[in-house]
């Protein structure tokens, strides 16, 4: 079952159940998905389902932090109860430990084809994590990806 398709069947399941919160959050990124659905005219992939998710939790980062500086408590109690539901929603996300093994392996990869790649590969390694780590069904902060490759290619 597509993201989009697990959405909508909750949206049915929280108007029957009256959770006012939970069915606004879900039409919020049913919302979304059909925006994007919309603009590219054609149905989304599920790796473009996770893309849209994925924003929407950053934005909700991001707005948090802004509430918390702010002093505004309930505002960022809000946002991370919003980012709960919508991960809900996301394949599991990796740990700081599990990015740092593919991370090293895919250094380890690269190495064997010469010499080990120093800071000025970082996108090419960095683009290599990102299919290991999509292709292994999990996914992972970019900033925390990021800066464990830093760190490594600079050992």
């Amino acid at each position: 079952m597509m993201i989009g398709e697990k959405v909508q069947a909750d949206i049915v399941v929280a108007m029957k159940a009256r959770e006012e919160h939970k069915l606004t959050t879900l039409r919020m990124v049913k919302s979304a998905l059909r925006s994007k659905e919309i603009d590219k005219r054609a149905a989304l992939t599920e790796a473009e389902e996770t893309q849209i998710l994925t924003t929407l939790i950053k934005q909700r980062k991001d707005s948090e932090e802004q509430f918390t500086k702010g002093n505004r408590p309930e505002l960022a109690a809000k946002e991370r109860t919003e980012i709960g539901m919508i991960e809900a929603y996301l394949p599991k996300a990796a740990g700081e430990d599990e990015v740092r093994m593919i991370v090293e392996g895919v250094i380890s990869t690269l190495a064997e084809g010469g010499s080990k790649p120093g800071p000025k590969e970082m996108g090419t390694v960095m683009k290599a994590v990102q299919k290991k780590i999509a292709a292994g069904g999990l996914r992972a902060d970019g900033k925390l990806v990021s800066e464990i490759v830093k760190a490594e290619l600079a050992k």
